[in-house]
């Protein structure tokens, strides 16, 4: 039986659900704002489901978001905001590890907005001088392609910690990128910068195993946090530069969650979890089947 790190679940549209604010582009970053103790209250939700990592609503603190509304300026004053909640949760919990929450630059499954290397890199290593205080881990979500993925794991650099590359898949061929480059590109640019272990996230349960397919023989811990959205692949992008106009499926219970997740895990997998609409009783339950197939959580 395995060591299994347990990732939280997702936190945008949790905040969103339990905010009952309408959401926004700003999305997550704005209910720090308008609702102080929202975000720790969630991470004291899934420490008490069983998580083992808080990861912190830094994702989208992004100077391209803040720029649109008018608020750049606090763009250190937001990530320290979110870092103290992670941080109260633990304490409270009295076990876990944080993880430093680094999204995608341009838009979220939205590949063909990726800035060149040499504009996202300086962007990612500014936030990881941000978050390195304060975090075991940096985690790079969300990435959908190999550029991306470059610009971050080589920013993320300045943090000197471990850096965990999560990227999201097609969700109809996991083993390609959002991008349609294969995954497998993701060799050189782990062999070209210090990587402590490869995930896919943000897509389709169902496309998961794919990408744990290809990312199993890059030599490094590897594991998947899928979400509960409907497919995204194929939707229309947005002229202005938003993400697709995506909806939540009805059908992702707990139960039939923990099934895909305990897949992943008999891959080898050992840091599964949660994304977006991915919650605490998913969570609390996938907690509970791996203690039952006899897997420790770290």
């Amino acid at each position: 039986m395995a060591e299994i790190i347990l990732l939280d679940g997702g936190m945008g549209q949790e905040l969103v659900a339990r905010s009952g604010d309408a959401p926004t582009p700003l999305w997550a970053t704005r209910v720090m704002i308008d609702h102080p103790g929202l975000v720790q209250a969630i991470h004291d939700d899934y420490f008490a489901a069983g998580a083992s990592v808080a990861t912190t609503n830094t994702y989208n603190i992004l100077h391209d978001r803040l720029e649109g509304v008018g608020l750049d300026a606090l763009f250190h004053t937001l990530h320290l905001r979110a870092l103290a909640e992670a941080h109260e949760a633990k304490a409270k919990a009295g076990r876990g590890m944080i993880a430093g929450s680094m999204g995608p630059l341009g838009e979220s499954y939205r590949p063909d907005l990726t800035p060149p290397v040499a504009v996202s890199a300086p962007q990612y290593a500014e936030k990881a001088r941000i978050l390195a205080p304060h975090v075991d881990v940096i985690l790079l979500e969300t990435m959908s392609s190999l550029g991306l993925a470059e610009g971050a794991l080589q920013g993320a650099q300045a943090a000197g910690l471990p850096v965990w590359l999560s990227v999201s898949v097609d969700d109809r061929d996991g083993s390609r990128l959002r991008s349609g480059e294969p995954i497998a590109g993701l060799s050189d640019l782990i062999a070209a910068y210090p990587t402590a272990a490869v995930l896919a996230n943000c897509s389709m349960p169902e496309a998961m195993a794919a990408a744990l397919s290809v990312l199993s023989g890059m030599g490094l811990p590897f594991g998947a946090y899928a979400n509960g959205f409907s497919e995204i692949s194929n939707l229309p992008l947005p002229a202005g530069g938003g993400a697709p106009d995506y909806t939540h499926r009805h059908d992702l219970t707990p139960e039939k969650y923990a099934d895909f997740a305990l897949t992943w895990v008999k891959m080898g997998a050992t840091i599964v979890g949660g994304c977006c609409e991915v919650g605490p009783a998913h969570i609390r339950h996938l907690a509970q089947r791996l203690k039952d197939e006899g897997h420790s959580l770290r």
